[in-house]
């Protein structure tokens, strides 16, 4: 049977994945994987401190639309591999995504990212390109800008985020982690307790806390951690066809930086979702899955029209 999960309680992680599988895959790591769907694969990858559950809202209805959509825990992050930490994590990232299609026989898949998930895509389509179908760039982080090239780092969103995952994992309780999950949407009652209660769990493993630690200490252009961001000219060098999805509301950097992600990769459209804030995914799932599948179909053209700011 198939389930329609347009009629799912939005607060319910559990009935909304009703029918998805949960597995740990993979041959140097283990990664765990919430996915659904027989088709061509579509790896799904969360943002900093992040784990699948991330687009739990998406797997389902992707899946069902004719794909194998695999969301993935990344390296120190949810219940995935927790190896010594490396400081050079995009690359180890990276890798931990090609050791999961070599576990799985998978030859090229594409691949959506949100935040630094979608830093990591672009990693992947330039290093890699042959591993890689298209990508969705789904508020991207991890690109370095020339001075004026874009607009200046809204109301400062990216320190906001790293003090914000700091205070929680550093001194973890509930509000806390409340208090970070809400940095992602536009709406705070979009926060459901159930996802407060998993993020919390997840922070507050010993095993990967120290690791998430580094990783916020070291993101977003802040702290000494070495560096992988993608220098704004190496963009004309992404081959894969490419959607740049982004928010009225992205705390950070406004739509005008997804445009001009958009003008300087050859092959690529733009798309903004209103009403949504860093995760579009969870705030406006029925529309980041409609957008999602007709890019993926090659239908979007016809299917949404050219959006402007």
């Amino acid at each position: 049977m198939t389930v329609n999960v347009t009629e799912m309680p939005p607060d319910s992680l559990w009935m909304t994945l009703l029918g998805t599988r949960v597995e740990f895959l993979g041959n140097q790591y283990r990664t765990r994987v919430i996915e659904n769907g027989e088709g061509h694969p579509l790896v799904l990858v969360h943002g900093n401190g992040g784990h699948a559950e991330s687009y739990a809202r998406n797997v389902k209805r992707l899946g069902d639309a004719g794909h194998r959509a695999m969301a993935i825990d990344l390296l120190w992050h949810g219940l995935s591999s927790k190896p010594a930490f490396d400081p050079d994590m995009v690359p180890a990232y990276a890798r931990q995504i090609l050791d999961l299609l070599d576990a799985e026989g998978i030859e090229r898949a594409h691949m959506e990212g949100e935040s630094l998930g979608g830093w990591i895509c672009l990693w992947l389509a330039l290093h890699h390109p042959d591993r890689v179908g298209k990508i969705i760039l789904n508020t991207t982080a991890g690109i370095r800008w020339k001075p004026g090239s874009v607009g200046e780092d809204v109301a400062g969103g990216r320190e906001a985020l790293r003090a914000r995952s700091l205070d929680a994992l550093q001194n973890p309780s509930k509000e806390k982690v409340r208090r970070r999950l809400e940095w992602l949407v536009s709406d705070p009652a979009s926060v459901t307790d159930e996802l407060v209660e998993l993020r919390y769990f997840m922070m507050t493993d010993p095993a990967g806390r120290e690791a998430q630690l580094r990783i916020a200490d070291n993101s977003f252009g802040f702290g000494s951690g070495t560096r992988a961001e993608i220098d704004e000219a190496r963009l004309a060098d992404v081959a894969a066809e490419t959607l740049v999805l982004w928010t009225e509301h992205n705390p950070g950097h406004g739509p005008d930086t997804g445009h001009r992600i958009a003008e300087l990769i050859p092959r690529a459209q733009f798309r903004l979702i209103g009403d949504a804030a860093h995760w579009p995914q969870w705030e406006q799932p029925v529309e980041h899955d409609r957008i999602v599948i007709a890019f993926l179909r090659g239908t979007l053209g016809n299917a949404a029209k050219e959006q402007d700011t």
